[in-house]
C-alpha cells in the first residue's frame, strides 16, 4: 500500500502540468508579431497653409456712362473675354462716327482713298505737281524776259513783273509741299483719334480678362460710372496657389517641382496633389518660417479660395528611423504604448512617437524613444492584449507590413 501511493500521487501530478499547459494554449491570444529594424528614410515635411485664387482682379470702367445691363452676379463662371457689364454706347458712337468724317476729308485733301497710305514722295501728289508747273512756268518766262531786258525788247517794269511772278509761284510750291507735310501729319493724329474712339467704344463692354467666377459684384442697371469705378472682382480658379509656411530648419531640404500632398476639411480622406512653383528667399522672424507655394489643378472647382490645408512635402533629407505599423500602437489618456514580447508572453512598453507616415507599407508610426532595433512587438488579430498576455505568434515580419 504504502508503494502504490506515490504512484498514485505522481501520476495526478503530470495530468494536471497536461490540464495547465492545455489551459495556457487555449487562452493564447491570436496576435502579428513585427521585428523592429532601423531604416533609411527620406523625410517628409508637415505643414499648413491656404489657398489662394490663382489670380484677382478687381475690375473698374475705362469709360465714364450709364450702365445698361449687368451680364454675371456673384458664383457666376465665366469665360475668357465673356461680357460682364454694358454701358451705354450712344455718345462713343457719335465721337467715332466724327473722327472717321475727320479722316475722310483729310483722305480727301491728300487725293487719297480712306484706308490708303499717303504717298512717300510729296511731289507726287497732285496739289504739289499743280505748283510745281506753275513754277516752271512762272521760271521760263523770268528767264526769257532776263534775255529780252538785255536786248532792250522788253521794259524793266515787264522784267520786274516777271521776276515777281517767279517768286510768287516758287513761295506757293512750298506752300504747297507745307501743306501736304501737315495733312500727312493731320491725317495720322485723326486715324489715331479715330482708334482711340473706337476703343472706347468697345471699352463700354467690361469683360472678363481670363476664365474664373464672380467674387463681388459692386454696380447695378441705371448707375453712372466714373473712370476707373470698381464694378466687379473675378478670381481665377481652375488653378489655386497653396501657400504653406514650412519651418526654417526644412530650408534647404525643399525644392521647386516637388509634387505635395494637400489635405482640407470640406473632404476627409481625400488627397490632392499640387507642385511647387515658388520657395520665398526670406524667413519670417516672427514666425520663424518661409513660404512655399504650390500650384494644383482644380478643374471641377471643389477646392474653395480660403480653404485650410494640411500638407505634406517631400524633403531631401535622409535619417535613420525606426518605424511600427499603426496597430501595433496603443493610445490612451495621452500615452502611447505597444506590446513588447518576451518569449511568449507581452509587457506593455511607452513609447515616443515622432510623426505619422503612410507609404506602400500602410500607415505606420516613427518611434523616437522607446524602441531599438531588434526588439519584437505584438498585434492583436482580434480582440485587445494586456500586459501579461500569453501570444500565439500568426507570423513575424522584419519589415512591417500592415496586414
Amino acid at each position: 500500500m504504502a508503494a502504490v501511493g506515490p504512484v498514485v500521487f505522481a501520476g495526478g501530478c503530470s495530468n494536471g502540468q497536461a490540464r495547465s499547459a492545455a489551459a495556457s494554449r487555449a487562452r493564447a491570444t491570436p496576435a502579428h508579431v513585427y521585428t523592429v529594424a532601423e531604416e533609411t528614410t527620406r523625410r517628409r515635411v508637415q505643414t499648413v497653409g491656404s489657398l489662394f485664387a490663382l489670380e484677382e482682379s478687381t475690375l473698374s470702367a475705362e469709360v465714364e456712362g450709364r450702365v445698361n445691363a449687368v451680364l454675371a452676379d456673384v458664383g457666376d463662371t465665366v469665360k475668357e473675354g465673356q461680357p460682364l457689364i454694358k454701358l451705354d454706347q450712344q455718345e462713343l458712337q457719335f465721337e467715332v462716327d466724327r473722327q472717321q468724317g475727320v479722316v475722310r476729308e483729310v483722305c480727301a485733301q491728300l487725293g487719297i482713298g480712306p484706308g490708303d497710305a499717303p504717298p512717300a514722295d510729296s511731289k507726287k501728289l497732285p496739289s504739289v505737281q499743280r505748283a510745281a508747273a506753275d513754277l516752271f512756268d512762272a521760271e521760263r518766262k523770268y528767264g526769257r524776259a532776263q534775255e529780252m531786258l538785255k536786248d532792250n525788247l522788253i521794259s524793266q517794269q515787264q522784267a520786274d513783273e516777271a521776276k515777281s511772278r517767279y517768286q510768287s509761284t516758287k513761295a506757293t510750291y512750298e506752300v504747297a509741299l507745307q501743306e501736304v507735310d501737315r495733312l500727312k501729319a493731320l491725317l495720322v493724329s485723326s486715324e489715331a483719334s479715330e482708334k482711340l474712339a473706337g476703343k472706347k467704344l468697345r471699352d463700354a463692354v467690361i469683360r472678363a480678362p481670363f476664365p474664373g467666377a464672380i467674387k463681388t459684384r459692386d454696380v447695378h442697371p441705371g448707375e453712372y460710372l466714373k473712370v476707373q469705378s470698381p464694378v466687379m472682382v473675378l478670381v481665377r480658379t481652375d488653378r489655386l496657389r497653396a501657400r504653406l509656411a514650412v519651418p526654417e530648419q526644412w530650408a534647404g531640404s525643399i525644392s521647386e517641382g516637388a509634387t505635395v500632398d494637400l489635405h482640407v476639411e470640406a473632404f476627409p480622406g481625400e488627397t490632392f496633389q499640387g507642385r511647387i512653383s515658388r520657395i520665398n528667399p526670406a524667413v519670417s522672424q516672427d514666425s520663424r518660417t518661409f513660404e512655399a507655394e504650390a500650384l494644383i489643378q482644380n478643374t471641377d472647382g471643389r477646392l474653395k479660395p480660403g480653404f485650410f490645408v494640411q500638407a505634406s512635402l517631400p524633403s531631401e533629407r535622409e535619417d535613420k528611423a525606426i518605424f511600427v505599423p499603426e496597430q501595433a500602437v496603443n493610445y490612451r489618456y495621452g500615452v502611447y504604448k505597444v506590446f513588447l514580447v518576451n518569449g511568449n508572453r507581452i509587457s506593455e512598453r511607452q513609447i515616443r512617437p515622432a510623426g505619422q507616415t503612410e507609404d506602400e507599407r500602410g500607415r505606420r508610426f516613427e518611434v523616437a524613444e522607446g524602441l531599438k532595433p531588434g526588439d519584437r512587438v505584438a498585434a492583436a488579430i482580434s480582440g485587445t492584449l494586456r500586459e501579461g498576455d500569453v501570444v500565439e505568434e500568426q507570423g513575424d515580419d522584419s519589415a512591417p507590413v500592415v496586414k
